[in-house]
């Protein structure tokens, strides 16, 4: 059933009981950690996490860092796996948000299954926490590092075009889409309590900042994640229905109200050493991904 009206709410509205606990592996400043928290608003979510950093997260048994069913699985299998715990769900008639969370790299290896789970509008969330890079096996480079950012695989720099996973999803004409930040939690948390109440395959690009991948203080990771969205890189939109772009993106539609993109760059060792013609064709980047998704929300009003 598709929820009529506005939802909003706030982080001290969420459920007390956070789905994940405290004292977990991660990382200090780690993003996953901020994004997995807002899943305590989803009503008895089941997690399925293929290879990556949040298997690490989630600790090893039987001292577990989730307070919620966790479903381990391989890279490529995971939305297929997800389809078939959604089925089971159903037939046996109980309530259950089936979310698939992975990263980019899982996304690029499982994009197969991924896009069938899209074409058959199976009713599950997808959330890909991209920190642009395969962080947990050495920071290889992946199909949405950004062009230029250092990775051992790319060590001057990306040559290839980042890939916009999040329209890619949208193409499939799935019911809901959406691009989030970590350095926005509400906006995320937001877009995840509209997407639970939808049916169907539900689909969030969650931009989420690695301190050691991008080279940058554990402390900054909000602030980085911010600056991301204030500079204009990280746009945010929503799908469901009609495309727009959302609150947090909505000041910096015109280009003139942004950050500078270079206090962006400046603050990750992963861009150490771009020229000013590198600066100058990321921001020519930039400005053609406004153009598409403006253009979007023109056609999807």
């Amino acid at each position: 059933m598709v929820a009529g009206g506005d939802v909003s709410m706030k982080i001290d509205e969420l459920p007390r009981r956070s789905s994940l606990l405290p004292g977990n592996p991660s990382c200090q400043g780690c993003p996953h950690a901020i994004g997995l928290k807002a899943l305590s608003v989803l009503e008895n979510p089941v997690l399925i996490i293929p290879a990556g950093c949040t298997t690490i997260i989630a600790g090893i048994h039987p001292k577990a860092a989730f307070n919620v069913p966790v479903l381990h699985v391989p890279f490529a299998s995971a939305a297929a796996v997800a389809s078939g715990l959604a089925a089971s769900y159903r037939k046996e008639g109980v309530e259950a948000s089936i979310v698939v969370w992975m990263g980019d790299g899982a996304a690029d290896i499982g994009f197969a299954t991924l896009s069938g789970a899209a074409v058959r509008n199976e009713d599950i969330i997808v959330v890909v926490s991209d920190n642009e890079a395969y962080m947990n096996t050495g920071i290889q480079s992946s199909s949405t590092t950004s062009w230029k950012a250092r990775t051992t695989t790319s060590p001057g720099g990306k040559s290839e075009e980042k890939k916009d996973l999040a329209a890619i999803m949208l193409m499939h004409r799935i019911p809901y889409a959406a691009t989030a930040s970590v350095g926005y939690l509400p906006d995320f948390i937001n877009k995840l309590k509209r997407a639970s109440e939808i049916d169907g395959f539900r689909f969030i690009h969650l931009h989420s900042p690695c301190p050691p991948g991008w080279r940058f203080d554990s402390s900054k990771t909000v602030e980085i994640a911010r600056l991301a969205v204030k500079t204009g890189a990280w746009i945010l939109w929503e799908y469901s229905g009609r495309f727009r772009i959302t609150s947090p993106s909505k000041p910096y539609k015109d280009g003139s109200k942004r950050v500078p993109l270079e206090e962006y760059i400046k603050t990750q060792g992963r861009f150490k050493g771009l020229s000013e013609e590198d600066v100058e064709e990321i921001k020519s980047k930039i400005e053609e991904q406004w153009k598409f998704l403006l253009a979007f929300e023109e056609i999807f009003r």
